[in-house]
């Protein structure tokens, strides 16, 4: 049955004759035609009829015509069954069965669409001067007029008679699509509003009367779980999940149902409605219809000078009045759908015992689902209908976006930038049963890799076009064909992403369950190891190195998340092991380049293969670098020096380069001397640092460099108070906050420590951790705080952690510290509970950055010209800490276990005499030691197994009056054969205390 009432029209509409035509109250008449009325719409000029796939139209206006109505047949006209048809300004849209859009003008002339290129429709809306077409696979495509930005294309686009494609809609799933005056809306599965076009009035619902160009989300619709959305003239209206029903845009008839005859230019719920449950709601020109199928009522508001609003009033009505249906709507009928037009109103009705489904079949994006998987497994569909819909929704971000959703207790309403609104098990469990079946899973990679993974937007309009890149990686981590080459693909569209989207994406990971993390740390870690071990076998190409480039950034993204959210994902899963492989073959190649330096004869082919291997490692080190994450620091240590020689220009291994980087220093003024000789700008800080100690015999091969900076080490500390100063609870060293006019210090004092570091000689100054981090750009934490400063850090994380008002109040703390303010007026304003972690921020900013800013300035300009191979840059802060000042981590039992004996045996009388001396010595006296024998008390990186110990016995007759001797450059300990315990520990001890005089080269 259908009702309708309003502005006087054809009686009987064409579908019955008017004597078959039943007047109710209120002017509400209603019909029964013998077909059926399975869909129907009304809009300024038409109202259209679908039954039985056949259409009619009926003329609403007269203008044109001699004040005459009359029904149009339109069944010549159409190859189709027609499912769809909806009525705007002066036209109309059709629908049919097979997914055609066809348009019909106001001279009722219907003609196919063009644009579309066979794509399947599922919906359309038609607006004054422009309509709107939904495709099965997502895509949004509008056409007509564009004056107020209603196509949502762009603002220069003059408007197209043809379809066009809304790409910023591109991989946002929707449910539905709206036209009004001219304006237009969507709406996700998930709820979320987009609406541009005309906002003369706020239809926009945007708070503001200004007009888009593009989609915009309705922000203020957010998290209301809209499942309806419906334009009129001016105004639009939605519907929520249990029936709210909230109105904005043009009021000046009452169409927005608020009691008053305002503008709204947010959303607003219609307070008479609360509670109602509304099922429908749609909206005309100036009116509006709502729908309550429980109870079989509809109401309507807004202007009714025609009869419209089906009251039996010719008034203009500022909130819901119930419509005075027939008496047999409510026994024998449910409301199937409301239409309203410019001057009229229509109610659907279906018979309670017939299926409301028959007369409208699914309008929704195709999105995967168990039912689905289970047909395709099952192979009940003819292949190619599977192949058809495997290929329509892994073609399509939109589908795939919209499937997997998290619908419990409406979870994938609650999508937002902290939610991407997916059920993770769901996914994990259908990938899982694609993955068993060879035929589907071939089909789902044809669709991914040659559609959707090309066609994915950089610039995505909203989050749910980012659930796509998670659900991808979990997809491709369970293939055994094209794996690498998909990775590969996923992550040139990783880095596309603009920077927002990016960081939108990283905050996802950041939630991403952990088995869900982790497979996404594997699959590009392997896929980065798979090309560094193609690289360590020889392969060469730029190709490589290209991939190599995109899977490690991706990889730094994942780690930089992991690191960022406290993930727990040991570092050592980033660990790439093939690197150490490739560095092997590296250092055999560079033998192999050593051989002809030696005599040994080969072809300019295999010399000329080996050096472009040789420049393809290096080249490979140089992207290595630049992911400090993925290499142990071993590794990094010997990428370091390889780059060292790099930049040396050993190209040849045979050359030998003497520079005149020689420093004639007396221990005596070893600060002084140091200062002057980097004064007279000789230095070339790329080559090796060669030490003479005025008056001692020595060659220097790095033992004297390192006892050198061992010496200069302590001198610099006498710079205490002018340039460092030490706390005296912690004894770590930092910069002094008032040496201001000590500028060239700072500067020199960088780059004796970037000298060292390049060197790789350790600086005996205890430096925080926070200087290691500012050097590289990271921001020192209150944790930082209190390695430099104990009994401060406690006292501000105890601040912190006081949960009593009463106690932080106590303390009386205000915004200044030792007397200078942290924010203006700092000494009047108190720390509160509520500001205290501001207080802490900047109390810790003011230590480590504000009060050394210049200091610290001068220092790393100094460091960088001391260290100018900026690959230092690839360890991390606590690597750097202890490659420049070693470890303080003694294992002592290590060092007589890494021991090896020249001319003895461990087990000689002198040698078990030498090492329970050793073990007798207190803890200063052991690091004498190791000063005495090194040149540096420092333990290397790595332990004392990375220092090798050569005992050599000295055979002579007066062993007793000789003291132990040290070849600092080779690591070798020379002991006198003592004849007795006592005497090896007097010598040994003296030797260690005060034989400090280079004597052996």
């Amino acid at each position: 049955m259908l009702c309708f009432w309003g502005s006087q029209i054809r009686e009987g509409l064409g579908l019955v004759k008017p004597e078959q035509v039943r007047h109710g109250n209120s002017g509400i008449q209603s019909v029964c035609p013998r077909t059926a009325v399975q869909d129907m719409s009304a809009g300024r000029s038409f109202a259209g009829f679908v039954r039985d796939g056949k259409v009619s139209v009926l003329r609403l206006r007269s203008e044109d015509y001699d004040h005459h109505t009359e029904s149009l047949e339109l069944n010549d006209e159409i190859d189709d069954r027609i499912i769809q048809i909806v009525c705007g300004g002066d036209g109309a849209v059709l629908l049919s069965d097979s997914g055609k859009v066809l348009i019909m003008d106001k001279s009722t002339v219907c003609k196919p669409l063009k644009g579309l290129d066979n794509r399947q429709v599922i919906q359309i809306a038609c607006g004054d001067h422009h309509s709107m077409a939904l495709t099965k696979d997502g895509q949004v495509f509008v056409w007509g007029e564009n004056s107020h930005g209603q196509l949502g294309l762009r603002k220069d686009h003059p408007g197209s008679p043809s379809a066009q494609h809304v790409q910023s809609l591109s991989g946002v799933p929707l449910a539905q699509i709206s036209a009004g005056g001219d304006h237009s809306f969507v709406l996700s599965l998930s709820g979320v509003v987009f609406g541009w076009g005309k906002n003369s009035a706020g239809q926009l619902g945007l708070g503001d009367t200004t007009d888009r160009h593009i989609p915009t989300i309705i922000n203020s619709l957010k998290l209301k779980k809209t499942v309806s959305i419906s334009c009129g003239g001016e105004h639009t209206a939605t519907l929520s999940k249990g029936g709210t029903v909230l109105t904005f845009g043009s009021g000046g008839s009452g169409q927005l149902g608020h009691n008053s005859f305002r503008d709204e230019h947010h959303p607003r719920v219609v307070a008479e409605l609360w509670g109602s449950e509304v099922s429908q709601v749609t909206c005309g020109r100036h009116h509006t219809l709502v729908s309550i199928t429980s109870s079989k009522l509809i109401y309507s508001f807004g202007c009714g000078m025609q009869g419209q609003l089906g009251n039996g009033e010719i008034i203009t009505q500022s909130v819901p009045f119930p419509v005075d249906l027939p008496t047999e709507c409510n026994r024998e009928y449910t409301i199937e759908k409301i239409i309203a037009g410019e001057n009229h109103s229509f109610a659907l009705f279906f018979k309670e015992i017939e299926s409301k489904g028959k007369s409208n079949p699914s309008r929704g994006v195709l999105t995967l689902n168990d039912k689905m998987i289970d047909r395709w497994l099952s192979g009940t569909d003819p292949w190619p209908t599977i192949k058809q819909e495997i290929n329509t929704v892994f073609s399509s971000s939109a589908s795939l976006n919209g499937s997997f959703l998290n619908t419990s207790c409406d979870v994938h309403y609650q999508t937002s930038e902290e939610h991407c609104g997916l059920d993770f098990d769901l996914v994990k469990t259908t990938f899982a049963k694609l993955s068993e079946n060879k035929s589907l899973i071939a089909e789902v990679v044809k669709g991914v890799q040659q559609t959707l993974l090309p066609s994915l937007n950089p610039n995505p309009n909203a989050v749910e076009s980012l659930r796509v890149y998670l659900l991808l990686p979990e997809l491709i981590s369970r293939l055994k064909k094209q794996k690498t080459e998909l990775t590969e693909a996923l992550a040139s569209k990783f880095l596309e992403l603009n920077s927002d989207d990016c960081k939108l994406l990283e905050k996802y990971w950041s939630k991403l369950p952990d088995d869900w993390l982790k497979g996404l740390v594997d699959l590009f870690h392997k896929a980065s190891a798979e090309l560094i071990g193609q690289i360590s076998s020889g392969e060469m190409g730029y190709d490589i190195t290209r991939r190599l480039k995109k899977f490690l950034n991706v990889l730094q993204m994942i780690y930089q998340v992991r690191c960022s959210a406290n993930r727990d994902i040991p570092k050592r899963d980033f660990l790439i092991h093939e690197i150490k492989d490739l560095l092997d073959m590296l250092q055999a190649t560079l033998e192999k380049l050593m051989l002809p330096f030696w005599g040994l004869d080969f072809s300019d082919d295999i010399v000329e293969d080996n050096v472009k291997l040789k420049d393809y490692c290096f080249e490979t080190i140089k992207i290595l670098v630049k992911f400090p994450f993925v290499a142990d620091m071993v590794s990094k240590q010997i990428m370091f020096c390889y780059l060292q020689g790099l930049l040396q220009s050993f190209t040849d291994p045979g050359t030998i380069i003497s520079n005149g980087n020689v420093l004639h220093i007396n221990r005596n003024t070893v600060l002084t001397d140091t200062l002057k000789y980097l004064g007279q700008k000789t230095h070339s800080f790329c080559f090796p640092l060669q030490v003479v100690f005025i008056g001692e015999n020595g060659v220097d091969m790095r033992g004297l460099s390192a006892e050198f900076f061992s010496l200069l080490s302590e001198s610099l500390l006498e710079w205490e108070k002018k340039v460092l100063e030490v706390n005296k609870r912690s004894l770590v060293v930092w910069f002094n906050p008032d040496g201001m006019q000590a500028n060239r210090d700072f500067y020199y004092l960088g780059v004796i420590c970037g000298m060292a570091l390049y060197n790789r000689h350790y600086i005996n100054i205890d430096f925080p951790l926070a200087l290691f981090k500012k050097l590289l750009q990271q921001s020192p934490t209150l944790n930082d705080l209190e390695e430099l400063s104990p009994v401060e850090a406690r006292t501000l994380k105890s601040l912190l952690e006081e949960d009593e008002d009463e106690v932080v109040d106590m303390l009386s703390f205000d915004f200044t510290v030792r007397g200078e303010k942290l924010i203006p007026n700092g000494d009047q304003i108190k720390v509160t509970k509520a500001n205290r972690q501001k207080y802490v921020d900047l109390y810790v900013n003011l230590v480590f950055n504000k009060s050394v800013k210049k200091q610290f300035e001068h220092f790393s300009r100094g460091f960088y010209k001391g260290c100018p191979l900026d690959a230092w840059s690839m360890f991390h802060p606590e690597e750097l800490q202890e490659l420049l000042q070693g470890s303080r981590k003694y294992e002592w039992k290590e060092l007589q276990l890494c021991a090896s004996y020249e001319k003895c045996s461990a087990s000689d009388e002198l040698i078990k005499n030498f090492w329970t001396v050793f073990f007798e010595l207190s803890e200063e006296n052991k690091r004498k030691f190791l000063s005495f024998l090194y040149g540096t008390d420092r333990v290397p990186v790595g332990g004392f197994s990375k220092r090798s110990l050569k005992i050599s016995q000295l055979n002579c007759p007066d062993a007793d009056d000789r003291l132990p001797e040290a070849q600092t450059c080779f690591e070798i300990l020379i002991l006198p054969k003592y004849s007795d315990i006592n005497t090896l520990r007097d010598k040994l001890i003296h030797a260690i205390k005060f034989c400090k005089v280079f004597g052996r080269a």
